[in-house]
């Protein structure tokens, strides 16, 4: 009798688990193996200056130590993937927050850093870097998106004021981007903060709470402002205030070869590429030209040796990535699900928006890292758990449907 249920069973998983691939969004899941693949051999051919003139190394280091990271990404997937989101527990959250809170606050703390930031803390064991900033991400999403559920019903209550509330939100949502900020990562920080603004402003809170919140906000930035102008106050370094002041004309003659270096030459890389790119490995400006182009600068480098019309390609992968994540966060079944899937579209689309903004002279260059090409670990690996959650929720809203 044993046997036969324990030969019932299998057929029982094996049914269940082609249900659950059945359930899964295919599009979603594609586009993000397409990018990240894509992002790979880009970053053999971007990275190898760098790993052989600078460090020694093979012409395939990085695209070995991504290989390793896009290995991680592949069982952090696969794990968040098994994880219903009902057992999203709120302390758990909570606990991973404070532990991201405390691993910034830390770095605020230490003092020490790269290349004017603060923001990383080296994993001796392996020989990566971790980016709490980067940690605090999906976590700030998430807890945020249970916060907003949890008090739904108080925060739609017109007869009562809900500033208490409000204010355990802004100190979750605001909090970790304080601490980013102090760490010198104002691209970062920026991030964070527009993240939770947008996750706020679709919140249920009643209208003119959330407006008058809006409003002491902007009247508290004016008044530091005003403050730091009164009394010379230095909040930002040297290279944060040439990077917001001079980004817009990198290639002036007074600028080009400081502060306007990397931009310049990165307007220089997406000339040459042209409309069909000079060839795959045959960038000139990733030599010496343009420092790390395998990190946030590596979208000059693919149209350099791509073109733009594989530069236009990626942009539409990226919109329709976006759209389908919005569009799901519109049917998923749950307050907090639906505000997870647009917490992760605004992160994805604002990293996009930065990072480009900031190729392009548009926006100040912050090193914000471009969603699946650029090289590193902690951004990598957030990026597959956001989406991992976003698919999980997909699965769970397509099988509530399928049985109802």
């Amino acid at each position: 009798m044993k046997d036969n249920k324990n030969g019932d069973s299998m057929p029982k998983k094996m049914k269940s688990l082609r249900q659950f691939i059945a359930n899964m969004d295919k599009v979603s899941l594609i586009l993000m193996i397409i990018l990240f693949g894509f992002g790979l051999f880009s970053i053999v051919s971007a990275s190898t200056r760098e790993a052989v003139n600078n460090l020694n190394q093979s012409v395939y280091y990085y695209f070995g130590r991504q290989i390793f990271i896009l290995s991680v990404c592949a069982v952090i997937y696969v794990i968040v993937l098994c994880i219903p989101t009902k057992n999203y527990n709120r302390f758990l959250v909570f606990l991973a927050w404070l532990f991201v809170l405390c691993l910034n606050a830390y770095l605020v703390f230490r003092g020490s850093s790269t290349r004017g930031a603060n923001n990383w803390i080296k994993i001796p064991i392996i020989g990566f870097q971790l980016q709490p900033g980067e940690l605090a991400k999906p976590i700030l999403i998430v807890m945020t998106a249970l916060l907003i559920e949890s008090r739904a019903k108080y925060f739609r209550n017109p007869h009562i004021k809900h500033w208490k509330g409000i204010i355990l939100l802004l100190v979750v949502g605001l909090s970790t981007a304080a601490l980013i900020f102090l760490e010198n990562d104002l691209g970062t920080a920026l991030i964070n903060v527009a993240i939770f603004g947008v996750m706020f402003l679709a919140s249920p809170i009643v209208k003119k709470e959330k407006w008058a919140t809006i409003g002491a906000g902007v009247s508290l930035v004016i008044v530091m402002f005003i403050t730091i102008f009164l009394f010379n106050i230095n909040i930002l370094s040297e290279e944060q205030k040439s990077r917001l002041t001079n980004f817009a004309d990198p290639c002036d003659i007074r600028r080009r070869n400081d502060e306007g270096y990397q931009i310049c030459n990165a307007y220089i890389a997406m000339n040459l590429g042209g409309a069909t790119g000079v060839g795959i490995g045959k960038s000139t400006q990733k030599y010496s030209y343009i420092p790390e182009p395998h990190t946030d600068m590596i979208f000059s480098i693919i149209s350099e040796e791509d073109g733009f019309f594989v530069g236009a390609a990626i942009i539409v992968l990226y919109m329709i990535l976006i759209t389908r994540i919005l569009l799901l966060s519109s049917r998923a079944l749950t307050i907090s699900n639906k505000f997870i899937c647009l917490g992760v579209a605004t992160y994805i689309f604002l990293h996009i928006l930065v990072n480009l903004g900031g190729l392009f002279g548009v926006l100040p260059l912050t090193g914000v890292p471009l969603p699946f090409m650029s090289y590193g670990g902690s951004f990598a690996i957030m990026l597959t758990l956001s989406l991992a959650i976003v698919q999980r929720i997909y699965v769970e809203t397509k099988s509530y449907r399928v049985k109802f």
